[in-house]
This record gives C-alpha cells, sequence and structure tokens, in this order.
C-alpha cells in the first residue's frame, strides 16, 4: 500500500471514529399531541395520559380526552387512573428497601416470616423463598386462584390465599417455567406487613409515595376516590363506549401489592427518574430509596422466557425480573411492565442506556391496550432511531381482527344454545349444592323454570344457566363489566342421569385470564 492509500484509509477511520455519534433528540411534544390524537382517532377509548422522561428530566406529561363520558371532564397530568399491574413493581422496591435494611433476604423462606404459608407439596413449600413470590416461576398455572379477587367483592381475604395454595395442581416443575400469578404478590405484601409493622398500603405511602412526593398517588381506589381528579372505567364495543363499575378491594381482606395503586403521569415520571436513577432522587440526585445493587437485582432475569425475535428490535433475550419485563431491543435493554383492570390500562416502558421512560394510562377496555401499546412503542422507535412504522394501524387492525374472530366463536355458541332443544332436560337433575376445595359452594338452583348459578362467596359470579349440548350448559352473568366472562359449565353425571360434579371453561378465546374457572373442581354436596 503505497503512503496516498495509507493516508486515505487513516482519514477514513479518523472521520469515522470522529464522527459525533448522532443523538436523536426527544420527542415533541407537539409530535407525541398529533400521534395521541390519531390514536383517539383510530380507537375507541375515552381518555389517555402520557408522560416521557428523558436525560433527567419530564419532557412530557399531558392528558388527553375524558375522565368519563358522562361528565366530559377532561384528562390531565394529574388525574389518577388504577395502574394495576405496575403497581407490582412497588412491591419489589419495598422489599429491596427492607432487604436493605437487614429485615429480610431475598432468598429467606417465606414460611420464616408466614409460617401458615401452604404450597401443593411439603419441599415446595418449605423452598419457597422471597424471590419466588415475585417471579412467576411457582409452577402453578396461569393466574391460579385470581377468581379469590376477580370480580371484586368477594368475600376471600389473605387467610384463605394463604391456606388454599394447598388446592392447586402444579402445571410445570417448580422454578422451571414462567407463569403470570397475581396473589403470590398478595402475599408478598403480607410479606412486608409481617416484617415492617405496616401494612402494604401505609408502607408504599410512607416510604415510597413520600419520599418521592408522589403527593396524589393512592395505594386504593377507595383512598383515590376522595379526591376529584379521577378517571372513570369505561369499556366499548366496536365504537361505542359505556362506563362501568370500577373493581375495588377491602385492604382489610387483600391488600394491594398486585395491582392496587392508582396514580398518575405526573407522579408516574418521578417513580420512571428513580428508577434510571438506580434509586437515586432530590435536588442533585442527593437522597437514595435503595441502591444500585438493589436495582440490579430487580432487573436480573429470574426467570427465563422467550424472546420475541422481530428483526425491528433484533432482540436476543426475554425474561421477568422482580416485578418488571426485561428484554433487548437494538443492543438496549428495555424494562416494562402493563397493567389492566376492568375499564383501566397502563404501560411503562424503561431504556435505561437511553435514560429514557414512557408511561401511558388509559381508562377503556379492550381498545385501551391498542392505545398504549401504539403510542408507547412509536415513542420508543424515534429514540431508538428506526424508521416510522405506523403501529397505530397495526394495532387497531390486529385488535379488530382478534376481537371479531372471538365474536363469532361466541355468537356460534350461542346460536347453538337458541336452536337447542331443551323439551327433554329435567332441571332437577343438576340443582344442587356444589362445593370447590378453594373456592367453596356454588348453587345451581332453579328460579322461574330456569337454571341458575350462584357462588356463594363471589356475588358477582351470579347468572341464568342456558341449555348448549350433551350435559353442558352457558352461564351469562348478570354483573355488569364482566366482559367476556361468560362460561361453559360441563356437568359429569352418574350412573342414574343425575350430577355430582362439574367443569367449568370460559366460552370467550379473549377471555381475562384471571377468570380461572378451569381450576375450579365442584363436587355435589348436598340437594338444593
Amino acid at each position: 500500500m503505497n503512503n496516498l492509500s495509507t493516508k486515505f484509509v487513516l482519514i477514513c477511520f479518523l472521520l469515522f471514529i470522529l464522527k459525533p455519534v448522532e443523538v436523536f433528540s426527544q420527542v415533541s411534544s407537539q409530535d407525541i399531541d398529533a400521534l395521541v390524537e390519531r390514536a383517539l382517532d383510530s380507537f375507541a377509548v375515552a381518555g389517555v395520559a402520557v408522560a416521557v422522561v428523558k436525560d433527567g428530566k419530564i419532557v412530557h406529561e399531558k392528558g388527553y380526552g375524558m375522565q368519563s363520558i358522562e361528565s366530559k371532564k377532561e384528562v390531565d397530568e394529574h388525574t389518577n387512573f388504577g395502574i394495576a399491574s405496575n403497581s407490582k413493581a412497588f412491591t419489589t422496591a419495598a422489599l429491596a428497601i427492607l432487604v436493605e435494611e437487614g429485615k429480610l433476604a431475598w432468598t429467606d423462606p417465606v414460611v420464616k416470616y408466614i409460617p401458615e404459608f401452604t404450597m401443593y407439596n411439603p419441599y415446595v413449600k418449605e423452598n419457597f423463598n422471597i424471590q419466588d413470590l415475585l417471579t412467576h416461576r411457582s409452577g402453578l398455572g396461569l393466574g391460579i386462584g385470581d377468581l379469590m379477587m376477580f370480580p371484586d367483592g368477594s368475600d376471600f381475604g389473605i387467610k384463605d390465599i394463604l391456606k388454599n395454595f394447598q388446592y392447586f395442581e402444579p402445571v410445570s416443575a417448580f422454578r422451571t417455567k414462567f407463569d403470570y400469578d397475581n396473589l403470590l404478590y398478595i402475599v408478598a405484601g403480607e410479606v412486608i406487613k409481617r416484617v415492617s409493622g405496616m401494612p402494604w398500603e401505609e408502607f408504599i405511602s410512607k416510604r415510597i409515595f413520600e419520599p418521592l412526593q408522589m403527593t396524589h398517588s393512592y395505594t386504593s381506589l377507595a383512598e383515590a376516590e376522595a379526591h376529584e381528579n379521577l378517571a372513570s372505567p369505561h369499556l366499548n364495543k366496536g365504537q361505542e363506549i359505556s362506563l362501568t363499575e370500577p373493581e375495588s378491594w377491602d385492604p382489610e381482606k387483600i391488600n394491594g401489592a398486585a395491582g392496587g395503586i392508582n396514580s398518575n403521569v405526573h407522579d408516574l415520571a418521578k417513580w420512571m427518574l428513580l428508577q434510571l436513577n438506580n434509586g437515586k432522587y432530590g435536588p442533585e440526585l442527593k437522597q437514595q430509596l435503595f441502591t444500585e445493587t438493589s436495582q440490579r437485582e430487580m432487573w436480573k432475569i429470574h426467570t427465563v422466557m422467550n424472546a420475541n425475535r422481530n428483526p425491528r428490535y433484533n432482540s436476543h433475550f426475554a425474561g421477568y425480573g422482580l416485578g418488571w419485563f426485561l428484554t433487548d431491543v437494538n443492543g438496549n435493554m428495555e424494562v416494562s411492565h402493563t397493567g389492566g383492570l376492568i375499564g383501566m390500562l397502563s404501560k411503562t416502558i424503561l431504556v435505561p442506556d437511553l435514560n429514557l421512560g414512557i408511561v401511558v394510562l388509559t381508562n377503556t377496555y379492550i381498545d385501551g391496550a391498542g392505545v398504549f401499546s401504539a403510542v408507547s412503542q412509536t415513542i420508543l422507535d424515534k429514540y431508538l432511531g428506526l424508521d416510522d412504522f405506523d403501529w397505530i394501524a397495526l394495532y387497531s387492525k390486529n385488535l379488530k381482527q382478534s376481537m371479531g374472530d372471538a365474536d363469532n366463536v361466541v355468537n356460534k355458541i350461542w346460536e347453538t344454545v337458541d336452536a337447542a332443544d331443551v323439551s327433554t332436560i329435567d332441571k332437577t337433575n343438576y340443582s344442587g349444592i356444589y362445593k370447590d376445595p378453594w373456592f367453596g359452594k356454588i348453587k345451581i338452583y332453579e328460579q322461574d323454570g330456569d337454571l341458575w348459578f350462584k357462588a356463594m362467596r363471589s356475588p358477582k359470579l351470579s347468572g341464568q344457566m342456558y341449555y348448549y349440548d350433551a350435559n353442558t350448559f352457558v352461564v351469562k352473568w348478570t354483573a355488569s363489566g364482566l366482559t367476556d366472562a361468560d362460561a361453559f359449565v360441563m356437568f359429569q353425571l352418574d350412573e342414574h342421569g343425575k350430577a355430582n360434579a362439574f367443569k367449568m371453561k370460559g366460552i370467550s378465546p379473549v377471555i381475562d385470564f384471571s377468570f380461572d374457572f378451569q381450576d375450579l373442581n365442584p363436587v355435589r354436596v348436598q340437594e338444593d
């Protein structure tokens, strides 16, 4: 190589390494406004709130649409929404604080603090540790036992939850598979209470909300309802939006560790900044809620999941940490979580490598899922420097297709019901009291010539039963808000043709996994 060629290569090399790294500046508030307004036009959603933090600052926080289609009051950055499972990261942060204070260890067995805690076999019970409560690797199935919580209004409490794990059947070996769980987070909330001497609600308020000055965040709906700026939950069927009753739990019975927080994007921006600053907060970040060591523990994969190999993001890994989903997007770690209640949906995304946080809150189910996905994904793409992609159109198309497919399945079931010959059905063969080991008694009874279903401990699970086929009925719940939750009731008959047990399963392909009817095994205990 001659000197000229050598100099040319050297110059090119220097130009390459000295070229300023292109920094994709913050997405402007005007861009986010236009994005959300387009999303509101594409999805049937009452209200939305969005916050973005970047490089240690809140660069956008704003509300859009209505808190309620009845009041027409507008959403702003201080409007509270139920953040549902985004509450889980607050629970893990609370435990991290207690670990750092030397009051417990992540690997301590749960029975050290809750001796009456049960599991499906003695080995799992004795070895089930604090982190196992948080990582969805118990061996139990998806949403196991959630019927004690969903729908709200049941009389189940923490004592029932602690006792009932012994009745659940595992679906995988302990610590080998991810299956999302809510009840174990409630147990984690009970650990916080027993170790700190404060109920979960009080601990979160005093040890997290107060230091961070999250002055308008609350650990229960009842507390949030005492203040005016609160979004109401809505449902949508196609483009039609309707109000529904909010889900609410009595903290005296079941703590909110799995999903009880109500917050707003202004306060959640502070929460995201804390996370991105490795637990530091306040002027010049001189105060610390938890250490970077705890941050790394919460952001370490404890349960491996299958990575989404979408070539757009070139992702290689995925898993669950302590209250967070973890993956990589274009070489950057992404830390995220979603939350869902009837009429309330939320999503948080943190990209520590970019010092970026995004939170989207909505008050409409189901289209809110399209909004929080499309809006957060579009903003993220801008900061990753990716080409424009129409996430709104994609999610709108996919949501309409999945809901349309589900409606077709459900409609065919009801067509079968309408065509069924009920003249030969002897309803007395099915009437009676049935009992499930963990869910308690269920009454099947006759009223005005029709069969009815009534869960004795969960009043909202009550409805008329319609004959479907063979020994199977469909129960249609009378309570509002139980969207897509109607279920098959499949009776087992004895040699005389009389029902002695039944199984259940949801009829809709999009039924929420928390309606875990399939985990019930009621058997007849007495005549009606």
